[in-house]
């Protein structure tokens, strides 16, 4: 099928040399970088009228996981103004941070700040959806609408962020009232109000996070509070310093290498890098179960954590409220649960903006239908797609567990940076983990040189060879 072409003129038209879509912290990251580069014009374009980062879940005492280094710049360029302890300055917040003493920040004070550079970077502009992505052959450049406006760009990154999954198993629930995910956490945590039986589904930060904010509001009302999660066990994310070194670039460039069967068996299995609760809210879970029960048996709270349960079809019950047929992982029994609300912490993907169908047929898809990545971010287009097109959080199926983490954002904002302009904007370390994750270049030892002849003997050389 031919790629529709917008009507142009044939006059070149004054483009970007950077059009970013889409405004989360991966793209905010890319625009506070680029923002010092001499000679590069880059436009970033926000769907919402404001930069907002789970909204739904900014709960009060809810902190990172990632230090605050893992901010916009620092871990590229830690003299950007950019900075979160520039941030800070601006603020006349850097004594109560020092004497805070917390490595992690709140989740609320990370938003702000990312709305703090949001609203002062010139090069953000929000409230401009970028509805249509084109490609112009002849004038070499793609050709976007930005909020209605014509938009020119040599270069385009996609950083639209991921969407909430809802499991299949509650595909018939969707869009009930009492159904929803946790990404609506604290917009509709009032809806839960009159409800006398509330379901937490999923184990990871988010997962704990709900549960834990149920736990401190609900808990001495006889609600019973519930959570399900069909992993085996509520184990904390992987935290040690040398397990961390698999969000450094050595690891992503190491798992960029590996074969595509091999990198997708990968991610399932590193669950506990990427998907799992921090121990430390799983340890205020405890305590503040443990304090509840003082003097009591400890099955007195109407409280379940089940851990490998499944939930293998949601209904809406008979007399109201929902039902939720549950298959226990390691024997395979079943049990129906009822329950009046259900809240989804099932985490997020990654899928395909609508904006990208008009060059949709001019992209290299890999078998399953996602994005081929190179290293550089760069996705692989047809010979005649000759723009950059990279993506920001996108590529987990080839640069691994790290893709997601803020930690790796200011890295690969510059790579991305170095590839655009073709040049080292920003020198980036080759080494970056002490773990070695490749295996061992083999040993192959030096050839051993002949032993030499001995001279012959004056008299006794060989006659010349005649032809």
């Amino acid at each position: 099928m031919d790629n529709p072409q917008p009507e142009a003129s044939d006059e070149q038209p004054v483009a970007y040399d950077l059009l970013g879509v889409g405004l989360g912290p991966f793209n905010l990251s890319l625009a506070a970088l680029a923002d010092r580069v001499g000679g590069l014009d880059a436009l970033f374009c926000e769907a919402k009228p404001e930069f907002r980062w789970h909204p739904g879940m900014l709960v009060d005492g809810a902190r990172m996981q990632v230090p605050f280094l893992a901010d916009l710049v620092s871990l590229v360029d830690p003299t950007n103004p950019w900075s979160f302890l520039n941030y800070l300055r601006d603020q006349d917040r850097l004594f109560p941070f020092y004497f805070a003493e917390r490595f992690q920040l709140a989740r609320r004070e990370y938003d702000h700040y990312c709305r703090w550079a949001a609203e002062r970077l010139v090069n953000c502009r929000f409230g401009a959806a970028v509805t249509e992505l084109h490609w112009h052959p002849g004038h070499r450049l793609f050709r976007a609408l930005a909020g209605g406006t014509e938009v020119w760009a040599r270069n385009v990154v996609l950083g639209v962020g991921t969407t909430p999954v809802h499991p299949e198993a509650f595909a018939g629930l969707r869009g009930h009232p009492q159904v929803w995910h946790s990404a609506e956490y604290l917009d509709r945590r009032a809806s839960l109000d009159r409800a006398r039986d509330i379901t937490v589904v999923g184990s990871g930060q988010s997962g704990a996070e709900v549960f834990l904010d149920l736990l401190r509001t609900r808990g001495d009302d006889g609600t019973r509070l519930r959570w399900l999660t069909r992993t085996r066990a509520l184990a904390p994310m992987e935290y040690s310093k040398l397990g961390l070194e698999h969000f450094t670039p050595d690891y992503t460039r190491h798992f960029h290498g590996l074969a595509p069967t091999v990198r997708d068996r990968l991610v399932r299995e590193q669950w506990q890098l990427h998907k799992a609760a921090s121990a430390e809210t799983l340890a205020e879970i405890h305590d503040l179960l443990y304090e509840r029960t003082i003097g009591r048996p400890l099955d007195a709270d109407p409280v379940e954590i089940r851990p490998g349960t499944a939930v293998t079809e949601a209904l809406a019950g008979p007399c109201g409220g929902f039902e939720l047929i549950c298959r226990q992982v390691d024997s395979g029994a079943e049990q129906v649960i009822r329950t009046d609300a259900v809240v989804l912490a099932t985490g997020y993907r990654a899928v395909r903006p609508a904006l990208l169908d008009p060059v949709a047929e001019l992209v290299d898809w890999d078998e399953q239908g996602r994005f081929r990545v190179g290293l550089d971010h760069r996705v692989a287009t047809r010979p005649e797609l000759t723009g950059g097109l990279y993506v920001q959080n996108a590529e987990l199926h080839t640069h691994g567990v790290g893709t997601p983490d803020l930690g790796l954002g200011a890295h690969r904002a510059a790579v991305i940076l170095n590839a655009v302009t073709g040049r080292t904007v920003h020198r980036l370390p080759t080494r970056t983990a002490w773990t070695s994750f490749a295996p061992p270049t083999p040993f192959v030892p030096a050839p051993v040189p002949a032993p030499a002849l001995p001279r012959p003997q004056e008299g006794n050389r060989a006659a010349p060879v005649t032809r």
